[in-house]
């Protein structure tokens, strides 16, 4: 998706010479005030509840998940040439950093018949001199005689990942996260890649949509039964962030995951529109960029999306923006009456007051994707469980330093080493205050005679039978 953000921008500079001379008086000024912008980017900014959770450590100390968020965290001193978060986000195109990262591939079958359809999961191996055409770089089908001698009883921690709109495992921040964590770092680690996506076939007409938890719920049991001492972690990344939050919160009390970090979630996916509908800029690179992208995930897969009568092909090739998508394929797909109605079932803001794991969700405030309108800063703080920090630059999936290095690598690494190094993860509780009332909110008892209870992950689009 990044590498068509450039070459966007260039064409609708050319098309829009006028709009082009006012953007660039709009750099200058922003050039001018770029010193201060600067000296302001170190400084985070954490919201979480007054009574965070009390994490035991393994050598008998306590801590709170709070203060543990704020020590691991450091100063967020970005590239001072990437001032704002159009640059930042651009510079993920430029960079040519290389990382190589190894993968095998396997795919599953989905066993609930309401989610029919194949889905495949990358598992990080060795490096080797494997090739295959047909899939990403560095990646290879698993044989059946490797496939079938994967189990183990070894007690490494594995890190469960989800990548972002149209993206997969191949994706250049995601390599980033994984390479201080495999090799030498202890962990094993995997990608879920959403149906379709990075070189995937699919059988259905199911593709996937912003809240298809169902792939990551079959792939975190199979792991569990699997690798049954391995500690599972889990990282979302931008729309991966969204899925990733609701599948936290749907589990519940149940999830088997030990703790999880949430990367530069939309949380709020109609403002999030709203947003990137508001200005020429916004609408013409990025929303035009990602419906641009989807369209062409919907051409790999013509095909198979449209044996579902309620698909109009030609409606999908004539939209632009990634709304279009969204009202032609996933209203369609999954009965939602307009994208206003999908946008607001499958965000997952009201889902962190669900979750009942440790999870730190990171944001730049200046990301041009994912609005910081949208950020959870009230619900973070009504339950225990959560930290949202946020920087004021960094852009979307980018937060380069000097040297294009991802400053959230250096929150990500400690935070997952200290959560299966040197937190006693046994002892965490799931059940921590009254399951009925969270922070902040007014007890039940208190309300008489009303006796109203918020249900954060009561959705509005069910399945029969649900």
């Amino acid at each position: 998706m990044y590498k068509d953000f450039v070459a966007s921008a260039l064409e609708q500079a050319n098309n829009h010479p006028v709009v082009t001379a006012v953007v660039g008086v709009a750099l200058l000024a922003t050039l001018a005030t770029a010193p201060a912008r600067i000296s302001e980017m170190g400084k985070a900014k954490y919201w979480h509840s007054t009574k965070s959770l009390r994490l035991k450590m393994k050598d008998g100390r306590a801590t709170s998940f709070a203060d543990m968020c704020r020590a691991i965290v450091p100063p967020c001193r970005l590239n001072p040439f990437l001032f704002n978060g159009h640059l930042q986000t651009m510079w993920s195109v430029l960079t040519r950093e290389s990382i190589p990262i190894y993968y095998k591939r396997r795919i599953f079958e989905h066993e609930d018949p309401t989610y029919t359809g194949q889905f495949a999961v990358d598992f990080v191996t060795k490096p080797n001199s494997g090739h295959n055409p047909s899939l990403p770089p560095r990646t290879t089908y698993f044989t059946e005689a490797e496939f079938s001698n994967i189990a183990s009883d070894d007690s490494r921690p594995m890190l469960v990942m989800l990548h972002g709109l149209s993206g997969g495992s191949h994706e250049l921040y995601l390599r980033h996260v994984l390479e201080p964590l495999v090799g030498e770092g202890g962990w094993e680690a995997c990608v879920v890649i959403s149906r379709g996506c990075s070189m995937t076939k699919i059988t259905t007409s199911v593709l996937y949509n912003a809240r298809a938890t169902w792939d990551i719920r079959q792939t975190v049991k199979w792991l569990q039964k699997t690798f049954p001492n391995r500690p599972l972690f889990g990282i979302g990344f931008s729309l991966g962030a969204n899925i990733i939050t609701n599948y936290l919160g749907e589990e519940g009390s149940d999830c088997v995951l030990k703790a999880a970090i949430i990367l530069s979630n939309p949380w709020d996916l109609q403002a999030g529109n709203l947003a990137l509908m508001r200005t020429w800029f916004h609408r013409n690179v990025y929303a035009a960029t990602m419906g641009g992208s989807m369209k062409k995930l919907f051409e790999t897969h013509a095909e198979q999306v449209s044996q579902n009568p309620k698909i109009n092909v030609d409606l999908i090739r004539s939209g632009k923006y990634l709304r279009d998508f969204d009202r032609y394929v996933q209203c369609p797909t999954w009965g939602y009456p307009t994208e206003g109605a999908y946008y607001r079932d499958a965000s997952s803001v009201d889902s962190v007051l669900a979750i009942r794991i440790p999870f730190l969700a990171i944001h730049a405030e200046d990301d041009p994707v994912t609005t910081s309108e949208a950020l959870p800063r009230r619900e973070v703080q009504q339950t225990p469980y959560g930290v949202l920090c946020t920087t004021p630059g960094g852009g979307h999936l980018s937060w380069f330093e000097l040297g294009s290095r991802r400053w959230f690598t250096r929150v990500t690494t400690p935070f997952f080493q200290t959560m299966a190094r040197e937190i006693d993860l046994d002892a965490i509780s799931k059940s921590e205050g009254n399951e009925e009332q969270l922070e902040g909110q007014i007890s039940r008892a208190d309300r008489e005679p009303l006796k109203p209870v918020f249900h954060p992950m009561r959705r509005k689009m069910q399945m029969p039978g649900e």
